[in-house]
C-alpha cells in the first residue's frame, strides 16, 4: 500500500501494529532521490507482513482514512462540532460520551 508521505505512512503503520497486523514502512528515504526517478516511485509503501491480514488491513485503513462524522454541542460553551473531532476546539471540552 502506497501512502503519501512519511509521515502517515508510520502512522498508518503505527496503527495497523495496533490492530495486531505487523506492518513495516518501505522507502522511508526515498523521497530524497526524486528528481533521479519519477515521484510516484519515491513514496513510502506499507508492507503487511502476512499476506492472509492484506484484506483485513485494507480495510482498517480505509476506515481510518474516512472516519465517521458527527454532530455535537459542548456541554460547557455551547459550541457545535462537526467532523471526527472528539475534543472542543473552542474551550478544549472532551466530547461528552454517547448513551
Amino acid at each position: 500500500m502506497i501512502a503519501p508521505n512519511l509521515a502517515l505512512a508510520t502512522l498508518w503503520s503505527d496503527w495497523l501494529c495496533q490492530a495486531g497486523i505487523p506492518t513495516t514502512v518501505q522507502r522511508v528515504w526515498a523521497s530524497s532521490i526524486a528528481g533521479e526517478l519519477p515521484p510516484d516511485q519515491t513514496l513510502p509503501e506499507l508492507w503487511v507482513e502476512n499476506d492472509a491480514d492484506l484484506e483485513r488491513a485494507a480495510t482498517l485503513l480505509e476506515a481510518f482514512k474516512h472516519p465517521p462524522s458527527q454532530t455535537w454541542a459542548c456541554p460547557n460553551c455551547k459550541e457545535i462540532i462537526d467532523g471526527p473531532f472528539e475534543q472542543c476546539w473552542n474551550c478544549g471540552h472532551p466530547m461528552p460520551p454517547r448513551p
